[in-house]
């Protein structure tokens, strides 16, 4: 496992603690179930606003629970102008379960 890819679990584990961010991790496996945007989700990620809306929540705290997983190291974040849109760091998840297996 490469360093790159060393996740803190404790921050992590917060990350997911909170059911509405682990539910927006998982709706971002399908980038292309949220509405359309000018540039295709699968490419740039997915819009903040449509992450904000299908969480119910307010800008402010979907931007909350997007920043924690991004420390996480869960998601990346692309600025396109003044949005921004966020995707799965896959490689990360992926290492997730390998530094899981050390650690426990």
């Amino acid at each position: 496992m490469t360093e790159t890819h060393e996740l803190d679990l404790v921050a992590v584990f917060k990350a997911l603690g909170h059911p509405t961010r682990l539910a927006i991790l998982g709706w971002l496996k399908e980038p292309e179930s949220f509405p359309p945007q000018d540039q295709p989700a699968s490419e740039v990620g997915v819009c903040l606003k449509h992450i904000q809306a299908r969480a119910e929540v307010s800008q402010s705290t979907a931007s909350q629970f997007m920043a924690t997983l991004q420390r996480a190291g869960l998601v990346t974040c692309t600025r396109i102008g003044q949005w921004s849109h966020y995707s799965r760091n896959e490689p990360a998840i992926a290492a997730l379960g390998t530094q899981l297996s050390f650690s426990l």
